[in-house]
């Protein structure tokens, strides 16, 4: 059988890290790598060599980075379901579609997009918060069953209890002093 997958048409294929990270770099600068991928390597004393030791060591800025490369430099189509579950290097890029131009990418746009997912994790947050998250099955998720009857409480928190319990205490015993090592200094 030869059901061997093919993966040459990925422009990952044979393609390491460091000529990887020096074409983007030439082309688009640490700023602008910074401003898309918020990855700290890339804005605090960044360097082709000491970003390559780092993405080495961590496989989601890895990712992340080869994600980049793919989608916006080589300008190749996003990548669809069964796909994008797998990491860039394991994607099968289908024989019909080729590298274009690297997109034109600015600091502004950079802007826009980091605000834009700023606001998408806030709405996510709050309707976490709220009780409205929907799970992907649309279903509401929450572990109590009705989240309105506890209004977004916690009905265990033995730790907390028993922690403002003892800090009561101490704050009389301390009667009225703000410093808590007070009674350690006597």
């Amino acid at each position: 059988m030869t059901d061997e997958i093919d993966y040459k048409n990925n422009p990952l294929h044979g393609l390491s890290l460091k000529p990887l990270l020096e074409q983007l770099v030439d082309h688009y600068g640490f700023e602008i790598l910074f401003a898309y991928l918020n990855i700290n390597c890339f804005k605090t004393n960044p360097s082709v060599e000491s970003s390559v030791k780092f993405l080495k060591k961590t496989d989601w800025a890895r990712e992340k980075v080869e994600g980049f490369y793919l989608y916006q430099f080589k300008n190749l189509p996003k990548a669809t379901g069964k796909q994008f579950a797998l990491p860039p290097r394991d994607r099968i890029i289908p024989s019909d579609q080729s590298p274009g131009e690297p997109a034109e990418l600015s600091l502004e746009d950079a802007e826009r997009l980091n605000a834009k997912r700023a606001q998408k994790a806030a709405e996510f947050d709050q309707g976490k918060r709220s009780g409205g998250y929907k799970n992907k099955y649309g279903a509401g998720s929450s572990k109590s069953g009705s989240r309105s009857e506890n209004s977004g409480a916690r009905s265990e928190k033995p730790y907390r209890k028993n922690h403002s319990s003892e800090s009561t205490s101490s704050e009389s015993s301390n009667s009225g002093s703000t410093d808590p090592w007070a009674k350690w200094k006597k």
